[in-house]
Order: C-alpha cells, then sequence, then structure tokens
C-alpha cells in the first residue's frame, strides 16, 4: 500500500475555487488533482471553497470538524492500494435545506466567498438534474418550483444557475471581473449547457446582467473521468484494517482523467504536470466517454438490477452481460463518434470493461440508476438519433430503453421493490398506473416524454417496435431470455 501524507502541508488559508456539490466524486477527482498540484508546486492560491447545495449537512460539519483533511483510498485492485490524505479544502459550506426544512444556513456566506475577487474560478458537480435544464433541447425549466422561486427572488438563491447568476451580479455591481464557470458534470458540451442556464436564468432578472454574462464570462467545457462509488459500511471496514478512521473518506480506481477546454481569463493552476489534459475542443472526449462508459454503465445499470444483480462488478461478470457491453459500446456507440487520429476505440472499450471488473470497488447499480431521465438523453439517446437518422437501428438502445421504462415500475423481474430516484418519478409512476399491462400503450407513453425523447427517434416506426417488443420478452422472459432474443438481431 502507498500512503501518502500532508503533515508538513499547512493550510493556506487563500481560496481561488469556489465549488458547488461537496460530493465524493469531487473529494476524489477535483480536489485530488488540486492537492497534488499543491503539493508539487508550494502554490497555495488554489484552496477550495466547497459548498455542498442538497445533500446532508453532516459532510459540510464532519469536514469543518476535521480540519477539513480527509482520505482517498485509490485501488487499482484489492491488494493495490493508494492511501491520499487531502487538506486542500479549505472551507465547507452548507446552502440546501435542512432536516428542519430551513434554506440556506450557509448561503450569504458562500456568495460572499463567490464574489471575492479572490475566488477566480467556480466549479461545479451538481449532477445533470442540478442544472434544470430540458435535457432533450437544453432548455431552462422555467416552470420547476425551485426555478420560480429564484426569478421572484433572485438575491437569495436555491439552485446553482441562482447562485452564479447572484454572485456575477455582486461582482459587477462592484466592478470585480468575472469568475470563471467550469462544469464537471457528465453532460454533453456541459460548458454551453452551463451557460444556458444562466444566461437564461439572468435573462429573467436584468437583460443588462445577462448581455455582461454573455460577454465577459467564460464557460469552459469539461470531461472528468473515475469511478467514484457511494461509500458503504464495508468500505469503512476495509479502511479501518488500514488504520484509516475517518468518516469523511472517499474510495474510487487508480484511472483518473480529467480533459479541460483551455478558457481561463482569470487565470488557472498550472495543472498540466499533474495530467489534467488542456485542449483547444472536449466535445470528442466528451462523447466518447458519455456514449461508451456512461452508457454503458446504464446497460448495466438498468438490466442488472431488474435480475437482481448489486454491482457493476457482478454485472460484468455475467457473461451474457458482458458481451451487451461489447457489443453495444462497438456497434452502436463508436460508430457515432468523430474522434482525434490515433484513438483506437476496440481498446478503449476493452479498458471500460476491465475497469468495470475491479474487484475492489463495489459500485452498486441502483446508485448509477438514479435520474435516468436526465443521463440518458447524453448516453444513449443522442447516438441512437444519429443511427436512426443514417438508416440504421440500434437493438442494444432499444432493449436499454426497455429496461429503463421497465425499471421505473419500482419492482424488479424478482418482486422486490425499490424507489425510483428520478425528478420525473411521479409522472412515470403515472404512467404505468394509467397504462396497466397494455406494453405497446406503455412505451409509446413513456416515448412520447419529449423532454427525455428526441421527437425525431420517437417517430422513428422501427425503433419504437424495438423498445416493444425488448420489453415484452425481457417481461416475460427475463433477462436471460431478452439477452439471446438480442442476439438473433
Amino acid at each position: 500500500m502507498d500512503q501518502q501524507r500532508l503533515d508538513a502541508m499547512p493550510k493556506s488559508g487563500q481560496i481561488g475555487f469556489v465549488h458547488l456539490g461537496l460530493g465524493a466524486f469531487h473529494r476524489a477527482h477535483q480536489a485530488v488533482y488540486l492537492e497534488r498540484y499543491r503539493q508539487r508546486s508550494g502554490d497555495t492560491a488554489w484552496g477550495i471553497c466547497s459548498a455542498n447545495l442538497r445533500a446532508s449537512i453532516g459532510l459540510v460539519d464532519g469536514l469543518s470538524a476535521a480540519g477539513h483533511r480527509y482520505h482517498v483510498a485509490e485501488y487499482a485492485d484489492s491488494d493495490n492500494i493508494t492511501l491520499r490524505e487531502v487538506g486542500v479544502i479549505e472551507e465547507t459550506l452548507f446552502s440546501g435545506r435542512d432536516g428542519a426544512g430551513n434554506w440556506s444556513r450557509d448561503r450569504e456566506a458562500l456568495l460572499v466567498r463567490m464574489a471575492s475577487a479572490d475566488t477566480r474560478i467556480v466549479t461545479l458537480t451538481v449532477t445533470e438534474k442540478g442544472y434544470f435544464l430540458n435535457p432533450a433541447n437544453g432548455e431552462l425549466r422555467v416552470d420547476d418550483p425551485m426555478i420560480i422561486g429564484d426569478i421572484a427572488s433572485p438575491q437569495q438563491p436555491r439552485t446553482a444557475p441562482g447562485l452564479l447568476v447572484e454572485a456575477l451580479a455582486r461582482r459587477r455591481e462592484t466592478g470585480i471581473a468575472p469568475f470563471t464557470v467550469l462544469s464537471c458534470d457528465n453532460m454533453p458540451d456541459n460548458g454551453k449547457r452551463t451557460r444556458q442556464a444562466v444566461m437564461q436564468l439572468a435573462e429573467h432578472r436584468d437583460a443588462e446582467l445577462a448581455s455582461w454574462i454573455a460577454n465577459k464570462v467564460a464557460f469552459p467545457c469539461s470531461m472528468v473521468d473515475r469511478i467514484v462509488p457511494a461509500m458503504t459500511d464495508a468500505d469503512f471496514g476495509r479502511l479501518a484494517a488500514l488504520d484509516v478512521t475517518d468518516p469523511n473518506a472517499v474510495v474510487c480506481e487508480a484511472f483518473s482523467q480529467w480533459v479541460v477546454e483551455d478558457h481561463f481569463p482569470m487565470g488557472r493552476p498550472s495543472w498540466e504536470a499533474e495530467g489534467v489534459e488542456m485542449v483547444a475542443d472536449v466535445a470528442p472526449f466528451e462523447t466518447m466517454k458519455l456514449r461508451m462508459l456512461n452508457g454503458s454503465h446504464s446497460l448495466l445499470a438498468y438490466l442488472g438490477a431488474l435480475a437482481g444483480i448489486e454491482t457493476v462488478f457482478d454485472g460484468v461478470n455475467h457473461a451474457e452481460l458482458r458481451a451487451l457491453l461489447r457489443r453495444y459500446m462497438l456497434e452502436e456507440a463508436a460508430p457515432t463518434l468523430e474522434l482525434p487520429a490515433g484513438i483506437d476505440l476496440d481498446a478503449y472499450a476493452d479498458s471500460l470493461l476491465a475497469r468495470f471488473a475491479n474487484d475492489s470497488l463495489r459500485h452498486r447499480l441502483q446508485q448509477i440508476a438514479m435520474d435516468g431521465s436526465q443521463k440518458l438523453p447524453q448516453r444513449w439517446l443522442s447516438g441512437a438519433l444519429k443511427r436512426s437518422a443514417a438508416g440504421q437501428s440500434s437493438p442494444c438502445v432499444a432493449l436499454g430503453m426497455a429496461a429503463w421504462i421497465r425499471y421505473t415500475a419500482g419492482e424488479d423481474l424478482l418482486g422486490n421493490r425499490y424507489t425510483v430516484d428520478d425528478p420525473l418519478a411521479a409522472r412515470f409512476a403515472s404512467l404505468h398506473q394509467a397504462q396497466g399491462s397494455d406494453s405497446a400503450a406503455l412505451v409509446a407513453a413513456f416515448l412520447a416524454m419529449d423532454d427525455v425523447v428526441p421527437r425525431e427517434l420517437a417517430a422513428n416506426k422501427g425503433f419504437v417496435q424495438a423498445v416493444v417488443v425488448a420489453y415484452q420478452t425481457l417481461t416475460h422472459d427475463g433477462l436471460r431470455g431478452a439477452l439471446a432474443a438480442l442476439d438473433h438481431n
């Protein structure tokens, strides 16, 4: 086991980053890159203020009590572990709803921090739903209660876009140059989508502010990649065996990648030496990862969860599911990609399957299955739409859509109940109740949700029929029957 400690590295007190979304991924990815940069360079100007917007207040206070130091265990496999102590986070704040239903204990402190001239970059990992964008067309959801609240009371924002708009408004009013906004969420063109959310919200407040943001604020795109499962009691037990008793610890795989569009008018760390890839165009890397890695994860999540399979490791060791993933990646996802010369997609697919088979990560399929309505447009449906326009079929995606629709019923094929965690869960329940056992009507109703499914794809009769047949086969013959039927396509 390799162990890296920071006992000799004092806290700097200087904050250059504000991060929205204090979760496991941020602590195992961006914070680790910045910690390594600080250790190597001695540059203490880029500490992080990390804010939790909607999860438990406990993590915020727990990190504060620990002096904002925590451990990251990076697993190449069960016997090859790098244990790292991270201390680059200088401050943690809470700007969400607490257990008593009260809003935003630290909201004003967060806005003051974001409006400070010391803050030069604001990063985000708030998940796809945290941008309040329609996943099908990218428009701001102005009918969402949270966005309605931010429009009505812009100085008391509750959303990430609202916080960005209010903080930028304060900087404009005081003559401070705007920070750069860097999305690190799994969305295509994530910088452009973040800009869309911020601009549309700002337009409801002040046309001149919106114009200032359009002309002055940089929204570079990025691609992030590291598998960071939610922590379990078993993970804490494994860490305890390594003499680590840290309630804020995170486990993750050893692999990590960060590709960033190099557009930072207010400056940035020179983090290339830590492996950050600074490029002119992130889009090819972003789309490759979304369709191949994330798309495969979603296939495993819905098909595996329906069959009672618990983790990615268990799923990828199911021979038929593993074959499905490879077929999807190479036959349906890879042909839709436009990549720079030299990218070997066969090798990339093999590397993904090897990462999924890391026996030290217990990445739960139910965690990946969350928020499917927000994820599937970019993971599956954009590629399927491209194939549809070229007259090509997408049987693996059709089976995935059938599994997702069946998954949203809240009961697996074995009769076990679970909670469907999705912003549209109530709508899903209504559709299942209304359509009953009429599978064709149920599929048609789900594909008619044009805030999820592109209308052009829903109009493709061949695709619709493929989803109906896959749904019926999956329901009647189970996972193995559905996979066997796919082999004949």
